[in-house]
Parts: C-alpha cells; sequence; structure tokens
C-alpha cells in the first residue's frame, strides 16, 4: 500500500493512493474510524480497516475520493515525533569527505519542523551561504520500539520513504555538530508515499539518486549501506524509544555539492529531485525567504 497525507500545511489528512491518481480519504471512509492525523493512524492498529476499503474501491462515494493532482500533497508524517538521521552511512561518502567510516551508526537529530511535503518549495534562508542536498532512504517507524534485536526490527517498520537531508554546509561546519545546519525550516522533504514493506521488497536492492535542474549527481544503491535497516533500528532502539511516526533517515550516497565545489551547491531557482526506487521521488524547487 502507498499511504499519503493531502491538504494544506498543518491540516494533512491521511489517505491511501489507488490506481496511481485517486486519493481515499481514510476517516470518510471509514465513517470515523480511522483518524485523520498520520501519528495518530500508526499509533493503532487500522491495517487491516485500510486493505478492506481498498478492496472495496469500487463501492466508495465521491465524497471519500481526491484526485492526486488536485490538492498538496504532505509529508506522509507531516510532524514526526523525531527524525534520526545517519552520517557517513555509505563509503563512497565518507571518502569524498575525506572521513572516517564509522564503526556503528553515526546518529544526529534533525528538528520535526524541518519537515516539508514531496512538492514543497526549500526556502534557502539567509542564515548560510552553502544550501546542499542528501537523497536518502528513510524508514518510518509503526510501533513503539525499545532494545530490540534485529530480528525483531523488521516487525517494526510502517513502511519507507523518500527524504532530502538538506544541509547548510557552513552552518555544519561552524558548529562542529549538525543540529543546526540539518533543521531549518523546509529542510527535510519527504515523500511523496509510505511504502509498505510488502511492496518495496528487498529495501537492501534500491536504486538511489538526485538530480539538480535535470543533471545527476547521485546514483547508488541501497545495497551500498554500511549498516543494514535491522542493524540501524536495533542500534537507535538501544539508546532511545523509538515510536509511532518517528522517521529514521539512513544516509546519503556520495555526490553531494560540497564534494563536488562551490559551482554545484543550491542556488535560488534550481529544482531538486530525489529518488528512490519503488517509493517514489520528490521535486522541489528553492527558493528565496
Amino acid at each position: 500500500m502507498r499511504l499519503l497525507t493531502y491538504g494544506d500545511k498543518g491540516q494533512e489528512r491521511i489517505g491511501v493512493l489507488i490506481n496511481d491518481e485517486m486519493i481515499v480519504d481514510l476517516h470518510l471512509a471509514s465513517n470515523g474510524s480511522i483518524p485523520w492525523d498520520a501519528v495518530e493512524f500508526l499509533s493503532n492498529d487500522y491495517w487491516n480497516d485500510v486493505r478492506a476499503i481498498v478492496e472495496r474501491k469500487d463501492e466508495l462515494q465521491t465524497r471519500h475520493l481526491v484526485r492526486v493532482g488536485e490538492v498538496r500533497i504532505g509529508a506522509p508524517v507531516p510532524m514526526p515525533g523525531k527524525i534520526i538521521a545517519l552520517g557517513l552511512s555509505y563509503s563512497d561518502h565518507a571518502k569524498e569527505l575525506n572521513m572516517e567510516l564509522p564503526k556503528k551508526p553515526l546518529l544526529f537529530a534533525k528538528a520535526p519542523t524541518a519537515v516539508c511535503g514531496p512538492y514543497d518549495s526549500i526556502v534557502y534562508p539567509p542564515v548560510t551561504k552553502e544550501l546542499d542536498y542528501e537523497v536518502e532512504l528513510a524508514v518510518i517507524i509503526g510501533k513503539k520500539c525499545k532494545c530490540v534485536s534485529e530480528a525483531e526490527a523488521w516487525d517494526y517498520i510502517a513502511g519507507y520513504t523518500v527524504f532530502n537531508d538538506v544541509t547548510a554546509r557552513d552552518l555544519q561546519s561552524e558548529d562542529k555538530q549538525w543540529f543546526r545546519g540539518k533543521s531549518c525550516d523546509t529542510f527535510a522533504p519527504m515523500g511523496p508515499y509510505l511504502v509498505t514493506p510488502d511492496e518495496v521488497g528487498d529495501v537492501h536492492n534500491l536504486r538511489i539518486r538526485l538530480w539538480v535542474n535535470g543533471e545527476l549527481r547521485q546514483d547508488s544503491t541501497t545495497a551500498n549501506l554500511l549498516f543494514t535497516i535491522p542493524q540501524i533500528i536495533s542500534f537507535i532502539s538501544q539508546h532511545m524509544t523509538l515510536l509511532p511516526g518517528d522517521v529514521i533517515a539512513t544516509g546519503t550516497p556520495s555526490g553531494v555539492g560540497i564534494s563536488i565545489g562551490q559551482h554545484a551547491l543550491l542556488k535560488i531557482g534550481d529544482v531538486v529531485e530525489a529518488e528512490v526506487e519503488r517509493i517514489g521521488k520528490l521535486r522541489n524547487t528553492v527558493v528565496s525567504q
């Protein structure tokens, strides 16, 4: 299944995609039994209810349906409780930044307020002069997760999405830690869908790419991740409790702008497209504040 949210920012409603062009409003189609909020949905077990709605899609009324092109698509989780991201999780990315490979997952956080939708604008804030991109596979947690084993970790995944870890490189360098440079508003475009594991298949064999103005900048595969998805989830859960709707951004491969040169950093007017195979593509334009 492909879940998504739609509506104005701050008022997004959860739905399921059918026939690649229609959204079923799950709250309306369930006569109110399924919540409209993404985190509330993930905090309870509504999956069988959604499957039942999809199975009877031909019986749905017009008021239950919205055409994709007629509404704003939000992030699959518009306001996650937390965003945990990984640094240097592809060996080629560590090499291009001239940094040592981590022996265990290197974690940092991004502010949840950085999240924006898959087609929203990336705002270039005046506090930075070095704006960069990072395409990533993200994991969305589906239930409370604490001290789980790698074997158990699969059971805590609600689905996967595409993530762009937008970064102010000068702030990142100036602070010697990454939170401020990673957390400005709109620095976490995400979406367009939460794709359930059964539809993704082998998550460790997905092509991952990013373009700027049509020029391919990043092109790799999740097979090159230093740590597997179960290893990442298990490791994080030993240190902190993961909750439904939390997002784990698993890191980026080589090809980021700062490694290419100052000319490759993002500028106002640039169009950034980030894609993970079998999950979807983001398309965000950089605008001035």
